[in-house]
């Protein structure tokens, strides 16, 4: 399979999947070799050394390549223009600055609109993410993490928060997009290769290779129950066998009861309603609930201080709920949902 090649820029950058969920080349459209895919890491996705925080997102259902990088671009500037029209709302951001650096994660994600659509990018994206199926995308995505990892300053080295110097990492996904990267974190904590993710930075996870500073999963397409039967290695003593979690943050999942794909699509194909429209089960932890907030009211650190935050978007992504077959499962692209994401980062300092 071809792919066209990547939009990118200084600010955000991109890589294509095929449907194996293998690495392409952006200049052959053919598939890296394993062995090559740590020099192809290096030569094309170094982290720019102005970057205060890299953002690794990864798109759902329906996303061309080229909507893939207008989504990644609208996010960033959304979040640029948040941060510089009020800074004082994120007082530790300030002190250092705010200059963050989209990378994109692009696959194959479209099809009819409907039932027949949805099942078939389900059953796309579980084979190309399964860590223990035939699928490349976690092995790639969780060797993708390690190199960013490897590479970035690392941000916990001083303990003053005005002299601190690094690059916080963020993991967003949307839609079918969030269960790659829960794959893909998954498979870089268990593996024990080399160049998966691989330094600590927080004392209290000190049996962890490596760290994120934070999870932001959109409009989740993923069962209620996702984190207890599909993801159970992201939870401290978890079947991974590790005695802490590979987030350093938290792992915090938007829904909307207008989002008909994760609500009538997700409840015929997969038996339930999913997260995006029902947000998650009290399984196997109960996740902290709360209502998003407008761009002008801060997120209290106690809000968001949790392994798992569920927040109800309902009044807020609500773009397609009448006309579009998929109601308002892509209206997360909003100034509140970039005012999450700064908060996130805000709060990981």
């Amino acid at each position: 399979m071809t792919s066209s090649r990547p939009l990118t820029s200084d600010f955000v950058a991109a890589i294509d999947l095929d449907e194996t969920g293998w690495l392409l080349d952006e200049d052959t459209g053919e598939p890296v070799a394993e062995h090559h895919l740590a020099r192809y890491f290096a030569e094309r996705l170094a982290p720019p050394s102005w970057a205060t925080d890299i953002i690794v997102y990864v798109h759902g259902w329906q996303t061309s390549p080229r909507s893939a990088a207008r989504a990644a671009n609208r996010l960033r500037d959304l979040s640029e223009h948040a941060f510089i029209t009020s800074p004082n709302r994120y007082p530790r951001l300030a002190e250092g600055g705010f200059r963050p650096w989209m990378l994109a994660v692009r696959w194959p994600s479209s099809s009819r609109v409907g039932r027949s659509g949805y099942e078939q990018i389900r059953e796309r994206a579980h084979a190309m993410g399964a860590r223990h199926g035939t699928g490349y995308a976690a092995h790639v995505i969780g060797r993708l993490l390690g190199y960013l990892d490897a590479e970035r300053p690392n941000p916990a080295g001083a303990q003053v928060l005005a002299n601190r110097e690094g690059q916080w990492l963020h993991l967003v996904g949307h839609s079918f997009g969030c269960r790659f990267l829960g794959e893909a974190v998954q498979w870089a904590a268990e593996a024990s290769l080399g160049d998966t993710l691989s330094w600590t930075v927080a004392e209290e996870l000190p049996s962890r290779p490596f760290t994120a500073d934070s999870m932001l999963l959109f409009q989740m397409a993923a069962p209620r129950s996702a984190f207890g039967s599909l993801f159970p290695s992201l939870l401290p003593g978890g079947d991974g066998g590790h005695d802490g979690a590979p987030l350093r943050g938290p792992v915090v999942t938007t829904y909307s009861r207008h989002d008909r794909a994760t609500g009538f699509w997700h409840l015929r194909a997969e038996g339930e309603r999913g997260i995006g429209h029902s947000g998650m089960a009290s399984v196997p932890l109960e996740p902290y609930r709360i209502r998003m907030r407008r761009a002008v009211e801060r997120y209290p650190f106690d809000n968001l201080n949790h392994r798992f935050v569920s927040i109800d978007a309902s009044d807020f992504y609500v773009r397609g709920k009448r006309l579009n077959p998929a109601g308002a499962h892509s209206d997360h692209l909003r100034l509140e949902s970039a005012h999450l994401l700064l908060s996130l980062a805000d709060w990981s300092r």
